[in-house]
């Protein structure tokens, strides 16, 4: 057999782009895209992503070029994912929540030669450009006008906008298909640090590893009725874009996720899958009885994006929703643990199931290896349930490194094979693993990841300020919030208020950076060699309990 294994007929590029061909053949006639009052068929979808891949090729997008969104959930954010990589550009999805600053940090560092934004967003994308340096070329720039949204003005007469661009483009072309399974097709960033960002990129075979992977974990079947109320700029919506068109499934698009507005697309809609953070479920198990509707039917959530309170899960379940709950990272373009239900499970008290469900669990079938090791001797942690270390992994979907930061690849892929997660966990007798803590410098506030040093680092450039530290504090909502310790400069005292700080920070970061609690000291703790001992810190913000939604605390 020494003879025999690779040929040209066994080893064409893994892409997830060919799933849409197949959608359209398969389900060219069932709803694909629904959004307000347009609704598409796959078949329809097929040609428009095909003409947005012929129209950017039109344009002089070619071959690892960056295509860029700026787009809350709608039609085009969901052809994009096709339509772009299948003009051989590599896609690359902007949080909608960032500053007009990081935006333009982003924009440079990624290069991007054309950005398809929406109305809403077009102030913040103009600030942005006009931020880049003297001689950085601008990206085009495309309008994706909504007319579900009749409060937007119309584009310009002289605008290109989403669907204009459409109209130059084939629905009979020859999409760009990979010339390797390596090449790239992803860059996601995985904060908005505007001082080193950290671009995440992933090629077609890792996107297609992940895509299929999550699809059996979750246990999809054939055609459901997905609701987006996870942002796809989040990890690219953990793969389904590209996994609903394997099933052949109904994506139901959501521009604002309020409960009342979830509870009745799930009813209007026939609801059957969605997936969120852990703020989602909060939000739906808390929502006012006038809100809450009754469920059609069994509505599966997939939660992720921080430790899920086993509260929140627990009064979810109780409403009729049937979670589950994951883990993954930007690095890993999706999901690669779940907590793998066990039937002996059900039999146990419902306070229970939910503290062995809020565990992160075991790795899905598409990732190799996932371990806990100790950070000093490398060695895998004993099975105790208490002993904690770092999470690592290996498999398939995990990035091909950081763009442009070959210092960050080195740091997080070593030479023993393994993807350094920077996550702190332990490992159960029975195999499966709990989320412990967080990296030290990292929040996680409804699913965003917050980096503590950059918030600090703003927190300086106030002219009262003098030292600043941040941790995260719990809340009810969020799960987590930013929460500022600082000392102020002499003769400060008095004069600045911690809303005056708050209103200060907004101004100058994203809006889920900005602290929620300001606490003023005369001093902060501080190790013999001045570090600030944020461990300290911790403890106090754990003590003041969890913030209530809208409200900031001061002290």
């Amino acid at each position: 057999m020494e003879k025999l294994g690779a040929n040209p007929a066994n080893s064409c590029p893994l892409t997830p782009l060919g799933f849409i061909e197949r959608a359209a053949t398969v389900y060219g006639d069932c709803p694909s895209v629904v959004y307000g009052d347009t609704v598409f068929t796959w078949s329809q979808t097929h040609r428009r992503c095909l003409r947005l891949a012929s129209a950017l090729a039109s344009l002089g997008v070619s071959r690892r070029d960056v295509v860029s969104v700026l787009l809350p959930n709608v039609p085009a954010m969901y052809e994009a994912h096709f339509g772009v990589p299948m003009s051989g550009a590599v896609l690359n999805s902007i949080n909608t929540r960032l500053d007009a600053r990081t935006v333009s940090v982003l924009l440079r560092h990624s290069g991007s030669k054309l950005i398809l934004v929406d109305p809403a967003l077009v102030p913040v994308l103009g600030e942005a450009l006009r931020l880049l340096p003297p001689g950085h070329p601008a990206p085009r720039v495309v309008l994706v006008e909504d007319p579900q949204e009749k409060d937007f003005s119309p584009a310009p007469a002289a605008a290109l906008t989403y669907e204009k661009l459409l109209e130059m483009g084939d629905p009979e072309f020859r999409w760009v298909r990979p010339a390797s399974e390596w090449d790239p097709m992803i860059l996601n960033y995985t904060s908005g640090t505007t001082s080193a960002p950290k671009g995440v990129v992933h090629c077609h075979r890792g996107i297609f590893v992940v895509t299929m992977d999550s699809l059996v974990s979750w246990s999809v079947p054939e055609q459901p009725t997905y609701l987006w109320t996870l942002p796809m700029f989040h990890a690219n919506g953990w793969s389904f874009p590209w996994g609903m068109a394997v099933v052949g499934g109904t994506n139901v698009c959501l521009r604002r996720v309020d409960a009342a507005e979830v509870y009745d697309t799930i009813a209007r809609r026939g609801v059957t899958h969605l997936c969120g953070a852990p703020v989602v479920l909060n939000m739906l198990a808390n929502a006012p009885e006038g809100v809450r509707r009754p469920l059609p039917g069994k509505v599966h959530i997939l939660t992720a994006g921080a430790p899920p309170p086993a509260a929140v899960l627990g009064r979810t379940e109780a409403i009729g929703f049937d979670v589950s709950h994951g883990y993954g990272l930007t690095e890993t373009a999706g999901l690669v643990l779940l907590c793998a239900w066990k039937g002996e499970w059900n039999k146990l008290p419902a306070s229970e199931r939910a503290r062995l469900k809020a565990r992160q669990g075991v790795r899905t079938p598409g990732m190799a290896e996932v371990d806990i090791v100790d950070g000093e001797t490398g060695r895998s942690v004993p099975r105790d349930g208490a002993t904690m270390g770092e999470i690592v992994l290996r498999g398939g979907c995990v990035t091909m490194g950081y763009f442009k930061d070959e210092d960050a690849t080195r740091a997080a892929i070593r030479d023993d094979g393994w993807f350094y997660t920077g996550d702190v966990g332990v490992m159960h007798p029975d195999g499966y693993l709990e989320i412990r803590d967080r990296s030290r410098d990292v929040i996680i506030s409804g699913g965003e990841n917050i980096s503590s040093v950059e918030v600090e680092s703003l927190l300086y450039g106030h002219p009262a300020v003098n030292e600043a530290a941040v941790v995260a504090r719990p809340d009810e909502f969020w799960g987590e919030t930013p929460c500022a310790f600082v000392s102020l400069k002499e003769g400060a005292g008095g004069v600045v208020t911690a809303a005056e700080v708050i209103a200060w920070s907004r101004e100058r970061m994203p809006g889920y950076m900005v602290p929620k609690t300001v606490v003023f000291r005369a001093e902060l703790p501080k190790t013999s060699t001045g570090k600030i001992q944020k461990y300290v810190l911790r403890n106090l913000a754990k003590e003041m309990g969890p913030t209530r939604r809208g409200v900031s605390s001061k002290m």
